[in-house]
């Protein structure tokens, strides 16, 4: 029977210290997950991470003193949001800070994942990239103006450092189920058990039936199955709960793909134990020869200014679109006529939220049925005082945009906030989405032991 034990969905969004500390009891790991590719391209671009230091640190610190209470490993996958080298780097150095805060001394693993352009340009040109859906189009230029390269690694770089006697892994980006399948796969759980119990707890409470706050999550392994039980009284699992999660971020709920292989779920089956914790069972694993790993880039666009308007009267609110649309076109001929600036050499874009702003062509609601709608102005130039040149343009012409309803100066728009052209910084975009083939899953990682 092996223990596994999520802290929390993501390192830096709490959990309850009581709940961790009831977990920890007979646990044989504790990990969590503390990244993703969820908030767009801008940590893995900048480098900067979603958590504040001090809000990892303190997840950090309660996760590691346990371990040490316990004399357990404790795993974190995906340091410091997406995985790059200066994420991991920072995430190591708040480790160092805690273990001289607290006289700790124990073997450190870092795992890093981040790996150079030309490596990418070698396996694109030998043709060993495939591209995921929706994976932008590349070239040795694209790869090679990446900020930032990551391999998203599988349970082995965890269980290589767990086999160096580390105490305390922190690996960069590295698949969410990986942390949590790798110490029951080195002590003989099945595959497909052990990347079904790490799918239901990477993202700790979440498979509960209502989590009103982040907390953590127990599951049991053993060779038929797994037990999932909130180590919180106050959550419960019900079987739907469990097999909702198991389908959460997923483009096929029955067949989950992994570096090494595809957890097949079409058998899974999910018993009520309790009326808090579900037994699976079921739950199969087809391996592979052709071993891959998901590469992410991100690559600087611009900068960003963004304005943030209301607008209430009703005239204009009923034209929204037409207004955005005449609008646009004069902003367009002033950033021309006095800044000497092409449409090439900027791109401007308008949410309207009340009418379209979240599904944008895709809203079916083909009029607004509200009595206001608030406009967001979206500016990326080459720097950012090119973009606050470009939003105070914008700002003062949406403000006075004549409709031919009214005759003199008129102000149609409301700002929360002053000045109205808000420099948001710098922009990226994702412009590597594909997997990589490789012969050993030691390619793409390199590890490193520290010694506290």
């Amino acid at each position: 029977m092996i223990k596994a034990v999520a802290a929390t969905g993501q390192l830096g969004t709490g959990f309850k210290a009581h709940t961790l500390a009831e977990a920890a009891e007979g646990a044989d790991f504790i990990g969590c997950d503390a990244g993703s590719s969820d908030p767009g391209p801008y940590y893995l671009g900048s480098g900067g991470t979603q958590a504040s230091d001090e809000a990892i640190a303190r997840d950090l610190e309660l996760m590691i003193a346990e371990g040490v209470k316990h004399d357990i490993p404790v795993l974190i996958g995906s340091a410091g949001t997406a995985g790059a080298r200066p994420h991991l780097d920072r995430t190591v150095d708040i480790v160092r800070r805690l273990a001289a805060k607290n006289g700790w001394h124990f073997p450190l693993a870092v795992v890093n994942s981040e790996i150079p352009a030309e490596r990418v340009v070698k396996a694109y040109r030998d043709g060993g990239l495939t591209p995921l859906n929706g994976a932008p189009e590349i070239s040795e230029e694209s790869i090679r103006a990446a900020e930032h390269i990551v391999a998203m690694q599988g349970p082995e770089c965890f269980a290589d450092g767990l086999e160096q006697g580390a105490k305390v892994v922190i690996a960069g980006r590295a698949s969410d189920t990986s942390i949590f399948a790798a110490v029951p796969m080195m002590r003989g759980i099945p595959e497909g058990i052990a990347f079904h119990a790490a799918k239901i707890l990477e993202c700790g409470a979440a498979s509960v039936v209502e989590r009103k706050y982040p907390d953590s999550m127990v599951a049991l392994l053993d060779s038929e199955g797994f037990t999932v039980e909130p180590p919180n009284p106050d959550m419960a699992c019900t079987p739907q709960s469990v097999a909702s999660h198991t389908f959460y971020e997923t483009a096929d709920p029955f067949r989950l793909v992994e570096p090494n292989g595809t957890l097949v779920t079409t058998n899974a089956v999910y018993t009520a134990v309790s009326d808090r914790a579900v037994r699976v069972t079921g739950s199969a694993f087809e391996p592979t020869s052709d071993y891959t790993v998901k590469l992410e880039a991100a690559t600087l666009l611009g900068h960003r200014t963004i304005v943030l308007a209301g607008v209430r009267d009703p005239l204009v609110v009923g034209r929204i679109e037409h207004f955005v649309d005449a609008t646009s076109a004069v902003i367009k001929g002033k950033v021309a006529d006095s800044l000497g600036l092409s449409e090439d050499d900027y791109r401007i874009r308008w949410n309207i939220y009340g009418k379209n702003g979240t599904l944008g062509p895709f809203e079916p609601e083909a009029h607004v049925t509200g009595h206001e709608v608030a406009l967001l102005i979206d500016i990326v130039a080459r720097d950012q005082h090119t973009a606050q040149a470009i939003g105070s343009v914008a700002w003062h012409t949406a403000l006075h945009q004549p409709i031919p309803e009214y005759s003199g100066l008129v102000s149609h728009l409301a700002f929360p906030v002053s000045p109205p052209a808000i420099a948001a910084g710098p922009v990226y975009e994702f412009s590597i989405n594909h997997v990589m083939h490789i012969d050993d899953p030691g390619d793409t990682y390199s590890l490193t032991i520290q010694n506290l």
